[in-house]
């Protein structure tokens, strides 16, 4: 079940972009099934700790071509390898629309994000 913030957002979209987000959401939310949705800078949000702000959610975005995939630089950095067929900055991946999501990397960098977040909040207490 959709919430209304993410419903909201698919509604203006195209709608090979539309099955391309709902699927990279099934994939954030499989691998953090606890993650708050919300919209932030106007996407999605998905907060991986209770009152997660920007350095701890993952965002997603439609766009013409392909989904943006924002997971943090510290993730993109860790990934580099399995990044290489796919256009990456500093904090974001572009997944083509032309190809399917690719479900278990997501999965597998949300699940490195998530650690690395809690291993962060254990040390501060």
């Amino acid at each position: 079940m959709m919430t209304s913030v993410f419903e909201a957002y698919l509604s203006n979209q195209p709608e090979r972009v539309k099955e391309a987000l709902i699927t990279l959401r099934e994939a954030i939310l499989e691998a953090a099934p606890h993650a708050a949705e919300s919209i932030n800078y106007g996407i999605p949000a998905f907060a991986l700790c209770e009152g997660g702000k920007r350095d701890k959610q993952i965002l997603i975005a439609g766009y013409k071509n392909h989904i943006g995939f924002y997971p943090h630089p510290d993730t993109i950095e860790a990934f580099l390898e399995d990044l290489h067929e796919y256009k990456f900055a500093k904090g974001s991946v572009q997944f083509p629309l032309s190809k399917p999501i690719p479900k278990e990397l997501v999965m597998k960098m949300v699940k490195y994000r998530y650690k690395q977040i809690m291993d962060k909040m254990k040390e501060e207490v």
